[in-house]
């Protein structure tokens, strides 16, 4: 009866528009009165804790870090600075897009902000070079999802706040994978660019090595960046909410002497962030009402104990859950897909042996397949913006299908081998 009024609840709340951070918690009041005797009184208590929470608080502040970086014009910096090591290599500048979101994730921790930030800078100029435009939206779309998995990601912030995993943890967790996954994207830009219609023009130049030295000579302040982000971290110097605070600090600095920040440009960033934070505020709302009502009614021990029923073993079941998500990240953006499955797939997942480390992982990567992947590819949304419709959403997401599938590949190959996740932080925690 109490999974019949979960589903039919979100189902009518969602159905008639409602703001999902509102459906989200209605349905949680709704399940605490008719089904857990009237029990709504700790919904007041599940908000109140969440929003004392000292680790959330870093949230707003990584958000306000990506948009300062993206107002004070330093991805262009960036961008420019590392463009001539890629001259000499097969598919050439298309490789600077994915190398400059590595970089600018490590930073930002935001997909759609490190999409729109390098897109703004890449698409133009490469396709004034000639290049094929929808090659480069691919690699803009798939380079756009590193900021979700490369730390200080936004993502598996809010995954380890809400669900009391170590960040520092998920941090270290998120740095291998992300980087063997741009290397995959690497490759597949080499071999796209050397089989098939022509998708790169024929320079004939190639950046000389002193060239190349001094473009990686102007980029010298953004290791001091992420030093302050995520060295302070890892070093134990300070909380992610202090690192973040300190980036915070550091990016302002380096937009008005490095870059091309302005005051006016400042409070732009915080009035987007605060509305940014405000929605996804909504959200942590709503989830934690929600997923106290299920907490309290058993849900996710009776899910267990049902797909247990089905005979399949706990990979079984973890095929299931990476189904759903695949289609639920057709119809949400990446944070509301998070925020409104975990409070029956955490417990669900970890109460089968699984380390909360490596699902965090995990989830964090079908979350950004669902950022490529129409309807609601948010990825895809802002860069056929960017482009002026030249590359229309449908083909974006076809210039973007062979890295969905890197990703999706990536999935199973870090649940064959879960230590390549868990090395790192096992070694190091």
């Amino acid at each position: 009866m109490s999974w019949f009024v979960l589903g039919g609840s979100l189902l009518v709340l969602l159905s008639s528009g409602a703001v999902l951070g509102a459906a989200l918690g209605l349905t949680g009041f709704i399940l605490l009165h008719f089904m857990a005797g009237g029990a709504t009184s700790l919904a007041i208590n599940a908000s109140w804790n969440l929003l004392t929470d000292f680790t959330l608080s870093a949230v707003p502040l990584f958000i306000f870090l990506g948009d300062i970086l993206l107002a004070s014009g330093i991805s262009t910096r960036v961008y420019n600075g590392l463009s001539p090591l890629f001259t000499r290599v097969p598919g050439q500048l298309l490789h600077t897009n994915i190398a400059v979101c590595t970089i600018f994730g490590a930073v930002s921790g935001s997909s759609t902000s490190t999409a729109a930030a390098i897109g703004s800078v890449g698409y133009p100029e490469l396709s004034r070079r000639g290049y094929n435009p929808g090659m480069i939206v691919g690699t803009l779309a798939a380079g756009g999802t590193l900021g979700l998995l490369i730390p200080p990601s936004l993502a598996l912030l809010i995954y380890g706040a809400t669900q009391n995993v170590s960040i520092g943890k998920l941090f270290l967790a998120g740095i291998l994978p992300g980087l063997l996954i741009s290397l995959a994207f690497f490759g597949w830009i080499a071999y796209r660019s050397t089989h098939g219609s022509r998708v790169v023009p024929d320079e004939s130049s190639h950046a000389s090595k002193k060239i190349i030295l001094k473009g990686l000579l102007e980029v010298w302040p953004l290791p001091i960046l992420i030093f302050f982000v995520l060295g302070t971290i890892y070093l134990g110097i300070a909380t992610p909410t202090e690192a973040a605070a300190l980036g915070v600090v550091a990016s302002l600095v380096l937009g008005f002497t490095w870059g091309e920040l302005t005051l006016d440009k400042t409070w732009q960033a915080f009035c987007h962030a605060s509305l940014m934070f405000g929605a996804i505020a909504m959200i942590l709302i709503g989830t934690s009402i929600l997923a106290q009502a299920v907490s309290l009614l058993g849900l996710p021990r009776d899910a267990v104990d049902a797909i247990t029923g089905l005979g399949l073993n706990r990979y079984g079941v973890l095929l299931l859950v990476i189904l759903v998500y695949l289609i639920l990240g057709c119809f949400f953006d990446g944070i509301s897909l998070l925020l409104m499955t975990l409070p029956i797939t955490f417990p669900m997942v970890t109460s089968l042996g699984f380390d909360p480390v490596w699902f965090g992982i995990i989830v964090t990567l079908l979350m950004e397949i669902g950022m490529i992947t129409p309807p609601v590819g948010l990825n895809l949304f802002v860069l056929a913006s960017i482009t002026e419709n030249e590359v229309s959403l449908q083909e974006a997401a076809r210039a973007a299908l062979p890295y969905w599938v890197i990703l999706l590949a990536a999935i199973a190959l870090y649940t064959l081998f879960p230590g390549m996740i868990t090395w790192v932080p096992d070694m190091l925690y």
